[in-house]
């Protein structure tokens, strides 16, 4: 049996969303006021980050600088991707957050070779921009992770779902087994969809280790 691990980034594998991090510290304008209508779904995540984005002017190295002195990963990460490693599964990272980030934080724990599906990012001193594109090639507004977990599906994987926002909730559904924590795993109780719960990833790789 083919099995893949599909993962979250933000707040899954690191403990706050990185994103919001930068927006914080750098967006020249109400971001949060995005924020509040993406959470109340008035407007995709594509729009959200597209919007929030663009008030960012500053750039890459001055970004990457923030990141690097507040992400704090979440215990467990590197231990669960060589479990996969060991058992032969395909982890894949698929986040709605920034490959810019992404990428430079799995290079500075030398994981730089995950596979990872994000939103496409380009700096500009009028504001960043942002793109979210699918398995197909297609732009996308919305549903990224979703796209990926059927194209996983239709490769014929087992896939086991592991994340931690609003969002995640969309392709869990999917999903033959969930690990969810904060809001997913109240999303997953509201939607009586069978999940476990997890405080860090070693959580992850007891609930693995029953398959």
């Amino acid at each position: 049996m083919k099995i893949l691990v599909q993962c979250d980034f933000d707040g899954t594998i690191t403990e706050e969303d990185v994103s919001f991090f930068l927006l914080d510290a750098f967006a020249q304008g109400d971001w949060r006021q995005l924020l509040r209508e993406y959470k109340e779904h008035k407007i995709s995540v594509g729009e959200f980050n597209t919007r929030a984005f663009a008030m960012v002017k500053a750039d890459k190295p001055t970004l990457l600088e923030t990141v690097q002195e507040k992400v704090r990963m979440r215990a467990g990460f590197q231990e669960l991707v060589a479990y996969c490693s060991k058992r032969a599964w395909r982890f894949v990272i698929v986040s709605n957050g920034l490959d810019f980030y992404i990428e430079a934080i799995l290079k500075d724990i030398s994981l730089s070779d995950l596979e990872v599906h994000a939103a496409w990012t380009w700096f500009h001193p009028e504001g960043m921009k942002v793109k979210y594109i699918g398995p197909n090639g297609e732009q996308l507004d919305a549903g990224l992770k979703e796209a990926y977990i059927k194209l996983f599906l239709k490769q014929g994987y087992k896939v086991i779902y592991v994340g931690d926002g609003d969002s995640d909730i969309y392709p869990a559904k999917y999903a033959h087994q969930v690990l969810a924590r904060a809001e997913l795993l109240k999303r997953c109780q509201e939607n009586n969809l069978e999940c476990k719960p997890f405080n860090d990833l070693v959580d992850v790789i007891r609930a693995a280790e029953l398959l």
